[in-house]
């Protein structure tokens, strides 16, 4: 059980920050002036940081929970 949650936050994490960096931050298109780099959601870097968190989380959630043959 622990393993699964571990690898569920896990790929929420990695999920979160892919879709952050190259769907919410990353532009798309021809740059026409200086607008053009900033990112298309204006707190993609707080879903990133938050998508990073939730990878070392995912190893807290699996040292933390317990063991099912220790029961």
């Amino acid at each position: 059980m622990r393993l699964a949650i571990s690898l569920l936050v896990l790929v929420a994490g990695v999920v979160l920050g892919i879709l952050s960096y190259f769907v919410f931050a990353a532009p798309l298109g021809v740059p026409t002036n200086e607008g053009f780099s900033n990112p298309r959601v204006p707190f993609a870097a707080t879903i990133f940081l938050v998508g990073v968190s939730l990878v070392f989380l995912s190893v807290l959630v699996y040292e933390l929970f317990p063991n099912e043959r220790h029961r």
